[in-house]
């Protein structure tokens, strides 16, 4: 992910900051102190179990094209997680769902750039809707803990598969 250029509030040139020890090397406006932190982005999603099999949707778009994927998403602008985790299932599969617990909270990377998500993954089950695939989803499938796909999307997927099947085999085992 690039770095912003030019300062967005005051539109100066940014320059790495070298005097601040905290903020070394960081992009600084030397004229209103704006400071162009490379945060992770936050996301929120959910593993939707049901009869012992979690629901996984197949990815309609890159990064990670037909790859299976934990449904979720970015949270909007001052979104709760959960509700980010409902409306994102809710485009994504058409379920309305019932959040249980969080499951973890994942570091990945989106795909091939240097952008950096911070994922709440909850575990959920169905409230209501109908399956459907919706938004960036091509396909809908439900999987056991032994037929889990090889190719699951982001850092964030296959940890928090790993995460589930844990709890499966030691329901009271802390997760990530």
């Amino acid at each position: 992910m690039k770095s912003f250029r030019f300062c967005p509030y005051c539109g100066v040139h940014l320059v790495d900051c070298v005097s601040d020890s905290e903020h070394v090397g960081v992009p600084t406006c030397s004229n209103c102190g704006y400071v162009a932190y490379r945060n992770a982005k936050p996301c929120a999603g959910a593993l939707v179990v049901r009869d012992g099999r979690v629901l996984l949707v197949r990815r309609a778009r890159e990064p990670f094209l037909d790859w299976w994927d934990v449904p979720g998403g970015y949270l909007d602008y001052d979104e709760h997680p959960e509700e980010a985790a409902r409306r994102e299932l809710r485009e994504e599969t058409g379920y309305e769902i019932r959040i249980i617990r969080l499951l973890g909270v994942y570091v990945s990377r989106y795909g091939p750039s240097d952008q950096h998500t911070l994922d709440l993954i909850y575990l959920a089950e169905v409230a209501g809707g109908e399956e459907h695939p919706g938004d960036d989803a091509a396909a809908i499938a439900w999987f056991g803990p032994d037929e889990l796909p090889a190719q699951v999307a982001f850092d964030s997927g296959p940890a928090a598969l790993r995460d589930w099947v844990r709890h499966l085999n030691h329901p009271t085992a802390e997760t990530s």
